[in-house]
């Protein structure tokens, strides 16, 4: 693959495909951590006398233009982080982006708008996503992919782009490449892995691939009642996914027989209703009542996690332990956090709401070796999953 740092950018006009999905309240980003990961490859191409036309997408608007997902907040505070103005389109009107992209000096920076409005960038057709990588490619000289975020899809502007470009990947997803490679392949150990999150469905494939290369996996979160169903236990009004179950059980016979230290929470903090107003209670994991819903692991969990981490030289943690959004729910989460911040060795923080959890937990990035801008992207890397952005960067 690629690097950028090996393209000669001087007077070129440079698609920069990038991970701008930011999360958004009332139209204000709340965190900023994708924009900022980007600065280094933009940075690059605008001292080398670029100009740019970044692509980007924000959340999943099913080809249709909603406004509340539009990218011109993104373009707001990219043009704050760069101090210069960044241009950008409000539409995709093939000939009205063509033109500014061709009137673009160097330096200059151009965002469009998000790219999902558009059909034919998701489509399951492959002519139809060729054809809008086409109208795509018409706007640039080089393709330079940049959203790690995004490689897992085989989107227009992710996997058939590059390879109508001369191409090569930006710092970001080579940072994240070396990065995952490190978790993957010879691993430092004693070698430990925290899950979390919302769905157990999500993880089946990731837990698998790492139960015979970790020494230590610690399930945190909501996905942790699925756990704790398949063993017998009462779990309440907890979020379950009943059809994991089966999978689940197999996955806890695979660990005993492969002498992973499966860790799953001894305490879990209850309340009665998912609500940031909601009592929060302690009960070990055999009373929890009926009426009631865990919303994070409980302090004696918490402990015994970080304990884990702090054995551990190298430790990969996706997903909270709890709803850190709500302050009486946000303890296990932190003190995972707190713990993976004084990994010895290499402690990564792998993307989506963790990577948003931690910073607004107080933690800053530097507090960490890495923080992965990935998400579900990193996850299918580690599940051994070929990612299509990367293959066609590969070729």
């Amino acid at each position: 693959m690629s690097d950028l740092a090996t393209l000669d950018v001087s007077g070129k006009k440079v698609f920069l495909r990038c991970d701008m999905n930011v999360p958004l309240k009332n139209g204000t980003i709340t965190d900023d951590g994708r924009i900022r990961a980007s600065l280094p490859s933009i940075n690059f191409l605008r001292k080398g006398g670029a100009s740019i036309i970044i692509g980007a997408h924000l959340g999943r608007p099913k080809g249709e233009i909603k406004p509340e997902l539009s990218l011109a907040p993104v373009a707001k505070r990219l043009s704050e982080l760069l101090s210069c103005p960044v241009k950008f389109h409000s539409a995709l009107e093939e000939e009205e982006v063509a033109r500014s992209s061709q009137e673009l000096a160097s330096g200059e920076v151009l965002l469009l708008e998000n790219l999902r409005f558009n059909p034919a960038e998701t489509s399951k057709d492959d002519d139809v996503r060729a054809n809008f990588a086409q109208v795509l490619a018409s706007y640039a000289d080089i393709y330079v992919g940049d959203g790690f975020g995004a490689v897992h899809r085989k989107h227009a502007s992710v996997y058939d782009l590059p390879l109508l470009l001369p191409h090569a990947a930006g710092f970001l997803i080579s940072a994240e490449v070396q990065i995952l490679k490190k978790l993957t392949q010879n691993p430092e150990r004693p070698y430990g892995v925290i899950l979390g999150g919302a769905k157990v469905s999500d993880k089946i494939g990731v837990i698998s691939n790492l139960l015979d290369k970790v020494n230590i996996l610690a399930i945190g979160g909501g996905m942790v009642f699925t756990f704790l169903a398949a063993q017998g236990k009462e779990i309440g009004t907890s979020l379950v996914e009943v059809d994991s179950i089966p999978a689940v059980k197999a996955l806890l016979e695979r660990a005993q027989t492969l002498g992973v230290d499966l860790r799953l929470p001894t305490d879990i903090v209850i309340a009665p209703a998912f609500s940031v107003d909601a009592p929060p209670t302690l009960v070990g994991v055999d009373s929890i009542p009926r009426d009631q819903m865990g919303l994070d692991i409980g302090p004696e969990s918490a402990s015994n996690f970080a304990a884990a981490i702090r054995l551990c030289r190298t430790v990969f943690w996706n997903g909270p332990m709890g709803v850190f959004e709500f302050p009486n729910y946000a303890t296990g989460t932190k003190v995972i956090a707190q713990a993976l911040s004084e990994v010895s060795g290499i402690g990564v923080v792998g993307g989506g709401d963790s990577a948003a959890a931690v910073r607004t937990l107080g933690f800053a990035d530097s507090d960490f070796d890495y923080i992965s801008t990935g998400g579900g992207a990193s996850l299918e890397y580690l599940e051994g999953k070929e990612l299509p952005g990367l293959k066609a960067l590969d070729i």
